[in-house]
């Protein structure tokens, strides 16, 4: 199975993505003969713009090296301040370069699953208006609105709808505009955050000893004021009791990767590579030490890209496909905090 990198487009359809015929190309309700359903191709996109840490001390009390001690962030990539990009069409590039890596066209898709939280209007669904940029009708689409852990969360969605043969390909896209919901004066968010867009492609095989092997959801409202962004009123940014995040991080993310593995009948000594959400340098690396798993095998790439919520795994996946880390057999382990608090948590062998 080939995974293209962000420039390389693939020439021909995976085994796992024929497109179906006739009637049977959109039949939500046709019975697959599947038993797994497997990751078989990621795209991402993220906007031009680079701010750097240098950047951020012309405007706020703060210094690269305050920022990279604290959170291991370098750069981010944000929209220009007027640039109209909405999170629709960021999660429709991301989608249409997963599209490409998969080599199918739009009307092989099934179903669409946004996870967002800045998303282009209340109502219609982002995923609605992704399939509109994209000419994919008469599918399932909708949002998810779980916050830096969304992503996974669509991953499990996808995963019971390709197992219930609702749907044999399934786009799961995490779509992010989050410098619109900054508050630039406010240190404590300003210097994390930044914009972009992941997907995959989820399709259904018949190979039971790879996919998504086992899956973990959780939440827990009474965490709910930790990490907010109200929907009413005049003041519309994001607020995070930052300290109250990281104590909670670590514990929910490490036991939620246990109770997947549990689901998956493995222990966490199977585990090839690591994902978490990129959140913040010290909560991935009190992850890593919680599992004892040697850096190497940890993916990060918050330096780059800061934490992009929803589009934070996704863009991770990729740079992990891009350096050869995940192969034929790999077995990776995914995990995400979100604001709720929300908590997800997937293993996949690829």
């Amino acid at each position: 199975m080939r995974f293209s990198r962000r420039s390389r487009r693939s020439t021909g359809a995976c085994r796992y993505c024929r497109p179906r015929s006739g009637a049977d190309r959109k039949g939500h309700s046709t019975q697959m003969p599947s038993t797994r359903a497997h990751i078989v191709s990621v795209g991402t996109a993220v906007p031009d713009r680079v701010l750097t840490n240098e950047d951020l001390e012309k405007i706020l009390d703060t210094s690269d090296e305050w920022i990279t001690t604290r959170t291991g962030i370098k750069r981010r990539h944000v929209l220009d301040k007027g640039d109209p990009t909405t999170a629709s069409e960021l999660g429709a590039r991301a989608a249409s370069r997963a599209l490409a890596g998969a080599g199918l066209a739009p009307g092989d898709i099934d179903g669409i699953i946004c996870a967002t939280f800045t998303p282009d209007y209340f109502f219609p669904s982002t995923a609605c208006l992704i399939g509109r940029h994209l000419g994919i009708h008469d599918v399932c689409a909708f949002d998810i609105s779980a916050a830096c852990a969304g992503f996974v969360y669509g991953l499990s969605l996808a995963n019971a709808l390709v197992l219930s043969g609702q749907c044999a390909k399934v786009l799961v896209v995490g779509a992010e505009i989050i410098s619109k919901t900054l508050d630039w004066n406010d240190r404590s968010t300003a210097i994390l955050f930044g914009d972009g867009a992941g997907a995959v492609v989820v399709a259904a095989h018949e190979q039971p000893d790879t996919g998504i092997l086992g899956t973990y959801l959780s939440s827990d409202g009474r965490l709910s004021d930790i990490l907010t962004m109200p929907a009413w009123g005049e003041r519309r940014c994001m607020t995070m009791k930052g300290s109250e995040v990281f104590k909670h991080a670590v514990r929910l993310m490490g036991d939620a990767v246990f109770k997947a593995l549990d689901a998956a009948g493995l222990d966490h000594g199977a585990i090839d590579l690591l994902i978490p959400h990129q959140a913040n340098a010290r909560i991935i690396s009190s992850l890593a030490e919680h599992f004892a798993v040697p850096r190497e095998k940890v993916v990060t790439n918050l330096q780059e890209y800061g934490n992009t919520s929803s589009a934070s795994i996704p863009l991770a996946l990729q740079d992990a496909f891009n350096d050869g880390r995940i192969t034929g057999g790999t077995l990776v382990a995914l995990t995400s905090l979100g604001g709720g608090l929300a908590c997800a948590s997937a293993i996949i062998r690829f």
